[in-house]
């Protein structure tokens, strides 16, 4: 499940910065030169963002103000955008333009007929500047509903590069050679890992870079979609190579029960804390944001990462998340509204919150330059490169009672087997009863 992070505002000098930088393939990205011809209208946007990412987000607005003369007014839904937004249709306040956080939810807005398909000029730029994994997720029965904007990137693992020189650990390329690392840096006096067993969402993360590494794009697929059961012999192979993990007390940061009684903001204090416990911790490029707004460190000097392992030998994953802009059909202003998602469709407006820092971009024409920090532009390379083997995070695809609800489906089966990793064929058994009644609802 993709979660929100806040993450500092790196200033207005990468600011400028970034809305000077060239685009790979195109002409300068300004934030002006815009005609004003959408003067005297508001276009209403609602999502998820609060804190710096809300600031962030309002420049963006701001530019497009700036170019087309609209003013733009945000409200933040908190996490359950489809009761929210729900409630505004239904009451007649419906915002113009939602910016979605999880696939589930936008197939779920465009099958209510609560969305308007994006214009013709917005897809030819999807179609070109984007890779068609992007296209594929904002898209529902043939039709164009979703403009992905913000990315993140699930298969990154941070680590203390002074805690790992101590040890003589280098950073792993292979599962095994992980765990391997990981029993070095215990033998040094640290424990390996850092789990944020707490948070039921970041064990899913950590069962889908297994899973499509081990098991590969086409399987994930069928199995975020539910045309593969949790009880394929590829899930039970997964949850076992999980479960190694799991098993293995030495490796993790106060043990199985220590990492349940730890959410996702303790396990990066784990490692980047004052009082460090541990040398690495698995998550997203959100980690570097509590890294460096919490512990004050300096990311790729204190606080660097290496990509999620391959699995057997196969290909590294990369699974990612993100935020796409949808119309609402209820909304007041349509053509405004396109042409904010038009406008967000375009590296000046990737740019704009790549130099504040925090963000990712799917857009391959917005330069790697814009983004704030050495970090940050491999993270973003990384997404790119992968092209289309990029796979959504998999439990926002899945209905909410299955990959997203506290304490219940996913969250609390991985919670189980975190506890006792000891079956996982049971585990799998229990997941696929889960998953078969929230698909079938």
């Amino acid at each position: 499940m993709t979660r929100r992070h806040t993450v500092p505002l790196l200033g207005c000098t990468l600011l400028a910065l970034a809305l000077c930088t060239t685009a790979c393939g195109g002409g300068p990205v300004t934030q002006g030169g815009g005609d004003k011809a959408l003067s005297g209208q508001t276009v209403t946007v609602a999502g998820t963002w609060s804190g710096n990412e809300q600031k962030n987000f309002q420049k963006v607005l701001d530019a497009f103000t700036e170019k087309t003369g609209a003013k733009t007014q945000f409200v933040s839904t908190g996490d359950n955008v489809s009761t929210v937004i729900g409630s505004k249709i239904e009451g007649g306040d419906a915002p113009d333009v939602v910016m979605v956080p999880q696939v589930g939810v936008l197939q779920q807005f465009a099958k209510k007929g609560w969305l308007r398909p994006l214009s013709a000029d917005v897809q030819q730029t999807v179609d070109a500047d984007y890779s068609k994994v992007w296209k594929n997720y904002g898209t529902v029965d043939g039709s164009l509903y979703g403009l992905y904007f913000k990315a993140t990137h699930k298969s990154t693992v941070w680590y203390s590069p002074e805690a790992l020189s101590q040890a003589g650990v280098t950073p792993p390329t292979t599962y095994d050679g992980m765990l391997k690392a990981g029993h070095t840096l215990s033998d040094s006096g640290i424990s390996a890992l850092a789990v944020g067993g707490e948070d039921g969402w970041t064990l899913t993360d950590w069962f889908e870079n297994i899973y499509l590494s081990q098991a590969g794009p086409q399987k994930y697929d069928a199995l975020a979609a539910h045309k593969l059961k949790w009880t394929d012999a590829s899930v039970i192979k997964a949850l076992t190579t999980l479960g190694k993990l799991f098993k293995d007390e030495q490796l993790i940061a106060g043990g199985r029960k220590g990492a349940l009684n730890t959410d996702f903001p303790g396990s990066v204090e784990k490692v980047f804390g004052p009082e460090p416990q541990a040398g690495m911790v698995y998550e997203g490029d959100f980690v570097s944001g509590v890294a460096k707004d919490q512990y004050g460190k300096t990311i790729g000097k204190d606080a660097n990462f290496f990509p999620f392992p391959a699995v057997d030998g196969a290909k590294a994953p990369v699974v990612s998340g993100g935020d796409a802009a949808v119309a609402l059909k209820a909304g007041k202003h349509a053509a405004a509204a396109m042409k904010l998602i038009q406008y967000l469709a375009t590296p000046e407006a990737a740019a704009v919150w790549a130099g504040a820092g925090g963000f990712l971009s799917p857009n391959k024409k917005l330069s790697l330059s814009a983004y704030g920090d050495d970090v940050t532009r491999a993270i973003a390379k990384s997404l790119i490169n992968a092209g289309d083997s990029v796979r959504f995070d998999m439990s926002d695809q899945a209905p909410a009672a299955f990959g997203g609800t506290k304490g219940a489906g996913e969250w609390k089966l991985l919670q189980d087997f975190l506890r006792d990793p000891s079956a996982p064929q049971a585990t799998a058994s229990a997941l696929e009863s889960a998953a078969a009644k929230a698909y079938k609802d």
